[in-house]
């Protein structure tokens, strides 16, 4: 039940949200958010890159982090830095964290669907998605 500020008094179950495009390329099932609970300071959903080459856009989220689990899938590249430079492999079973104002790129060229589990310290999830086209052709 809301107080009289909007916040929530108890906890709830939440059941996934409605799947939708993000301005950074692959699916998003929201969880957790403004919309779903009113949430002020966290987004918790679920986010799939698909096989074949399946990737985000280049982005940062200006004033947010970001953390994901990598449910399932077989590997994945994460592209980082001022200019996508750093390149680590993500395999089941990793997190991956992205620090405020750092630029991203994740890519799956396996043949296995990635699913993860995200948050993010932005509970309206997509405002705080600055896209860096600028930076496309970096990652391979």
């Amino acid at each position: 039940m809301p107080r009289m500020d909007g916040r929530a008094t108890v906890g709830s179950v939440v059941r996934a949200g409605t799947a939708y495009q993000g301005k950074q390329g692959p699916e998003y099932v929201p969880g957790v958010s403004a919309e779903t609970v009113g949430a002020r300071a966290l987004w918790l959903g679920s986010v799939t890159l698909p096989a074949g080459g399946g990737r985000t856009k280049a982005h940062v989220h200006d004033h947010h982090e970001s953390a994901f689990y990598l449910v399932s899938g077989d590997e994945v590249e994460l592209w980082t830095g001022d200019h996508l430079q750093h390149r680590e492999l993500a395999h089941a079973g990793d997190y991956l964290y992205i620090p405020a104002g750092v630029p991203h790129v994740a890519v799956n060229r396996t043949d296995t669907p990635a699913v993860f589990v995200g948050a993010r310290t932005d509970a309206n999830e997509q405002e705080s998605v600055v896209m860096r086209p600028d930076l496309e052709n970096r990652v391979p």
